[in-house]
């Protein structure tokens, strides 16, 4: 059976034509701000590809709005309109968070008077500490090591107007940051970007996925996301070299060939089978699919029919 049964492919061409705009409304600077490391991005992929998904996300915005008016006047009061929550997923490496910045700088311009925030689940994977305790650090990014219970109660509140807060997560110690913590109060639209974002996890009444009014899954070949992956490695140990607080300098006194070895072994053995097993089986879940190509070129679109 055709993975993609349930989704119309839409060539970039094509694409780009359904929402006719010549100008980017950021510059490049700012594009470059947002760009994670090792991402590839310009302002013809913000024109051809973003900016009509960017409309698509008006229209979903436009039907929620719409079906809480009409609920209104079914129950004869008055029903305000909760967060559109839009999710974000895909492997590790593949641009996801590049998307997830771009999506909220895009739409603040789209909705200059709302406002619109960004939340990563990583702020709710549990503390290296707890993890240890529970014996599954090598298990680190698997569904089992976030607290779900946790991001479940986090939408949950966020979809019915309660001001909330979110743990941090730092890349350079590895680790949740004690005492600190982002909070979200009351966002007209809240972006959730992760590895996780897509697993049907739930609690004893509610799953994860009743909280998304949009989703996009960034994909691309596998060879394609091992060599990034690999590539942002090296961008990380250069970025750790003077810094001994940085996670990744503990590998910067290591033979280069040892790190290397070290990173494929990392690649095959978490992230490859993390991929294969929870993040990849979760991609037709999403309304939007972006297809990345060499230097994450977005070549294809795959929407949703039903």
């Amino acid at each position: 059976m055709n993975e993609f049964i349930n989704f119309d492919e839409i060539s970039r061409t094509t694409w780009q034509n359904l929402y006719k705009t010549s100008i980017a409304p950021l510059t490049r600077d700012e594009l470059d701000a947002i760009r994670s490391l090792n991402d590839e991005i310009s302002l013809q992929d913000v024109t051809d590809v973003y900016l009509p998904l960017v409309h698509l996300v008006r229209l979903y915005k436009k039907n929620l709005e719409d079906m809480s008016f009409s609920k209104g006047l079914f129950l004869q009061k008055i029903v305000k309109t909760p967060p559109l929550i839009i999710g974000i997923s895909g492997s590790v490496a593949v641009g996801k968070s590049t998307t997830a910045r771009l999506m909220q700088l895009l739409l603040s311009r789209a909705f200059s008077k709302l406002k619109i925030d960004l939340v990563t689940t990583d702020g709710f994977l549990f503390p290296t500490a707890e993890l240890q305790r529970r014996g599954m650090l090598d298990r680190k990014g698997f569904p089992e090591s976030y607290d779900m219970e946790r991001l479940i109660q986090f939408l949950y509140d966020t979809k019915n107007g309660l001001k909330t807060s979110v743990p941090i997560y730092s890349h350079e110690t590895y680790d949740i940051l004690e005492n600190q913590s982002q909070e979200i109060d009351c966002p007209d639209i809240l972006i959730i970007e992760g590895i996780n974002v897509l697993q049907n996890q739930q609690n004893q009444n509610l799953y994860i996925s009743d909280f998304y009014d949009f989703s996009i899954y960034v994909d691309a070949d596998e060879s394609l996301i091992e060599k990034w992956y690999l590539e942002r490695f090296n961008s990380l140990l250069d970025l750790a070299q003077d810094d001994p607080k940085n996670f990744y300098h503990q590998f910067t006194k290591m033979p280069f060939d040892e790190v290397l070895t070290l990173a494929r072994g990392t690649w095959e053995k978490v992230n490859a089978v993390n991929l294969h097993q929870y993040i990849e089986p979760t991609r037709n879940r999403a309304e939007i699919i972006l297809h990345k190509s060499e230097n994450h070129v977005i070549d294809k679109i795959y929407l949703k029919k039903f």
